[in-house]
């Protein structure tokens, strides 16, 4: 059966809230290169929302799931645990920058955010939440609550849950600089919910779906000081932003400071539902034994791929090759620039978390929705797959995996600047 054929009965069977962005089904797939039930060939420049920063398939991921599956599939591990979990929590707590760190397992992102702020919660005795503009994490009622993105992640699924605030994100890019943003914050304290009633701040190092803004240097510095004067829990979403993508493990050690809470998934486990909540003792301890858990949490399966990671990490040095494949794709998006002046308003990121915010007439209060929506679409035509973000709808995000051969990554390149080319050509 062809693609169309097939998205024809996924239209049928799913719901349409549930969609798609290319009507592309995968066969097989293998590092950076993918295949569909056509034989076509696509270069991944997704990762799988930044999943699979280990690449599709690596053979020691593989190798690792099929010894555990062979073992046992689950056996839930609130009722019999088993070593593979405990060996990653011990992992994960010497890896991250939080001295006398505890860890605990569930499934997805949301999963990871939703337990962050119950943490919180249960250590200070507080409702209150903090999050900021553009923000994403989750599609839970709590995390919908915490995402300062409406469309598509909010409409029409409010009321939310009570006692959320959000603050405005920094952006140099859009003229708000982390001086407006403090000042926002302290009237948000003023106008909105005193300090001492938050239990806890939550913000991304690097916005994702919100369009791949960094914070400011130093800004992550700032709250954690405001943190520490209220008595606030400062949790640091690390979901996206995570496992080597940046050209550090964690992309808030680009800034010495150590964070009361980190959310962990995607990257954690190659492509396996994991995700985690790793913070300190005094915060991680506060809920009561059966307080935190899920039936799936900490998969077997998740677990042995987590592991196999975080040893593909350091061994194949992806923190230092994010930033050479960073690098690279920095330099060929501004020849697309030089190529296209006006049609790119900016290019950011950290290592290999790259995005380019398209414009027209390099006016950054017109955004390009249209060129990126048609590069997307263009890019899957010529073998290519994407992503597109932010608010407004006009970045393009570049979430390469970090084991892709270079000659892949070039070659994926090169699609691109085509691609662009001709959809530029077509809308001019």
């Amino acid at each position: 059966m062809s693609n169309a054929a097939w998205q024809s009965r996924k239209e049928q069977a799913f719901a349409r809230g549930m969609a798609n962005m290319l009507p592309i089904y995968v066969q097989r797939a293998s590092n950076a290169e993918v295949w569909d039930i056509e034989g076509r060939r696509f270069l991944d420049f997704g990762s799988g929302i930044a999943v699979l920063n280990t690449g599709h398939s690596h053979p020691r991921i593989v190798a690792a799931v099929r010894d555990q599956v062979e073992a046992f599939s689950h056996t839930c591990i609130m009722v019999s645990p088993y070593t593979t979990a405990i060996e990653l929590a011990e992992r994960l707590n010497a890896v991250v920058p939080i001295e006398d760190a505890r860890t605990i397992f569930v499934s997805t992102g949301a999963e990871a955010v939703e337990n962050a702020i119950k943490i919180a919660r249960a250590a200070t005795g507080r409702p209150g939440v903090i999050a900021f503009s553009g923000g994403f994490h989750g599609r839970t009622n709590l995390c919908m609550g915490l995402t300062g993105k409406v469309v598509p992640y909010k409409k029409g699924f409010g009321p939310f849950t009570p006692e959320i605030y959000h603050a405005p994100f920094p952006a140099d890019y859009l003229g708000f600089s982390a001086g407006d943003a403090l000042a926002a914050l302290d009237e948000l304290f003023k106008s909105d919910i005193e300090p001492d009633r938050v239990a806890a701040m939550i913000i991304e190092p690097i916005q994702g779906e919100g369009g791949f803004y960094p914070v400011p240097d130093g800004f992550l510095g700032q709250l954690r000081e405001i943190c520490d004067r209220h008595g606030i829990v400062f949790v640091v979403d690390e979901i996206q932003t995570g496992f080597a993508r940046t050209g550090r493990m964690f992309a808030c050690q680009y800034e010495a400071l150590e964070p009361d809470i980190l959310t962990l998934a995607k990257g954690i486990a190659g492509g396996y539902p994991l995700a985690a909540v790793v913070g300190k003792r005094s915060v991680m301890d506060a809920p009561d034994p059966g307080g935190l858990g899920g039936t799936y949490a900490g998969s077997p399966l998740g677990c042995a791929a987590g592991l196999a990671v975080l040893d593909i990490i350091e061994q194949e040095q992806l923190c230092e090759r994010a930033l050479e494949i960073g690098s690279r794709i920095r330099v060929a998006l501004q020849e697309l620039d030089a190529r296209h002046p006006g049609r790119i308003g900016d290019i950011r990121g950290r290592g290999a978390m790259v995005a380019m915010e398209l414009v027209e007439e390099g006016d950054v209060g017109r955004p390009d929705a249209a060129l990126a929506k048609a590069l997307v679409a263009a890019a899957g035509e010529a073998g290519l797959l994407l992503l597109s973000c932010g608010v407004r709808g006009n970045v393009i995000r570049l979430l390469v995996p970090l084991t892709i051969p270079f000659e892949h990554l070039d070659e994926g390149l090169q699609i691109l600047r085509g691609v662009f080319d001709a959809c530029v050509a077509a809308g001019d």
